[in-house]
């Protein structure tokens, strides 16, 4: 790792302060943390530092540790070593960042590099003449698929060349607006000049398979029609809408025929049981539970035919169910809340 220092006292600033806007947002940011956690903000405080003035200062490093309670070494040691940090003065108009690292460098950033020193200058971290522009070399941005690139402040160019490289430099120190992202006919990460696969789908994905060969005696039984529906390449007739309305009256006649045999006298208000409400009320006593001691000594099969039939899968042990009918059928109300500390439903 390379050794990280603060700028020469010279260009060092005498003082810092957040600007209204950063110095409301530096509050607001800390307040995120708990309570003795403040100092976990000392990173997003110090990159605001450094958007406000370009790079991060003497000044502004005490600055936050004064805020946030620390010791001035404990900010210089994150200010040194993160290298998303710039701790001297970078181009006004651009610090580029070059990746130098092994997907890049085999896609050319070392000719990026030659352009930096040739444009702006011979050494990293110097600025040009006017101060405008600086470059540095660093590792990997996270975009080797679209290599070589760089990145500007928080912005990323990609599928750099030389001529285009050279064209950026001059467009930022014009003060123009450079487009981001790849620098070639591509959308993002996808291939260059549009997709190159799966163009066209053909009219049947996959071939039938051979129909498995006829048996040796003659007596072999005929397919039934399920068996025909499901060989390879048959036709899947579509149900005509009367067959459906069928359909739909024999589940609907399955699932109100009874499960058990519903007890003579008054039903019980199965409202009661926390989970059901009246529309469920009125299914369960479809099927014959009427009775808060019906649903207590429900077995674990007649749990599964109930949850099948009204297909609300784990509803009656997730919500305990039998719990709560036991206590209603020993005492009502008065028991419920002795057992579960609430009124029932």
């Amino acid at each position: 790792m390379s050794v990280r220092r603060l700028a020469e006292d010279k260009v060092q600033p005498q003082e810092f302060a957040f600007n209204a806007d950063n110095k409301k947002w530096a509050k607001q940011t800390i307040a995120k943390y708990p309570k003795g956690r403040q100092q976990s903000a000392v990173i997003p405080l110090l990159m605001r530092a450094q958007d406000q003035d370009g790079w991060v200062t003497k000044a502004a490093i005490e600055h936050v540790a004064d805020m946030l309670e620390m010791p001035y070494i404990r900010v210089l040691e994150v200010a040194t070593f993160y290298t998303q940090f710039q701790l001297k003065p970078v181009g006004t108009k651009a610090h580029i960042q070059v990746c130098g690292t092994t997907p890049c460098m085999l896609r050319g950033s070392e000719d990026l590099i030659k352009v930096c020193k040739s444009k702006i200058n011979e050494k990293p971290f110097e600025t040009n003449e006017s101060g405008t522009l600086s470059w540095e070399e660093v590792e990997c941005l996270g975009a080797c698929v679209n290599a070589p690139m760089a990145m500007v402040f928080k912005d990323t160019y990609e599928d750099l060349t030389p001529e285009r490289f050279e064209e950026m430099i001059d467009e930022f120190e014009a003060g123009k607006d450079v487009k981001t992202g790849p620098q070639i006919n591509r959308q993002f990460a996808a291939p260059e000049g549009g997709h190159v696969t799966l163009t066209d789908v053909p009219a049947k994905a996959t071939k039938a398979r051979k129909p498995a060969a006829k048996p040796a005696s003659n007596t072999a039984p005929k397919p039934t029609a399920k068996q025909k529906a499901e060989e390879p390449g048959a036709k899947v007739k579509t149900p005509s809408k009367t067959a459906k309305k069928a359909a739909a009256k024999a589940d609907d006649a399955e699932m109100k025929t009874p499960l058990f045999e519903a007890p003579e006298g008054q039903k019980d208000d199965l409202k009661l049981i926390s989970g059901v409400g009246p529309v469920l009320e009125g299914k369960l006593n479809d099927l014959g539970i009427t009775t808060y001691q019906q649903v207590a000594k429900l077995t674990k099969k007649q749990i599964a035919e109930v949850d099948d039939r009204l297909s609300f899968k784990g509803r009656i042990e997730r919500d305990d169910w039998k719990a709560q009918a036991k206590a209603l059928a020993k005492g009502g109300a008065d028991e419920y809340r002795k057992v579960f500390g609430k009124d029932p439903r």
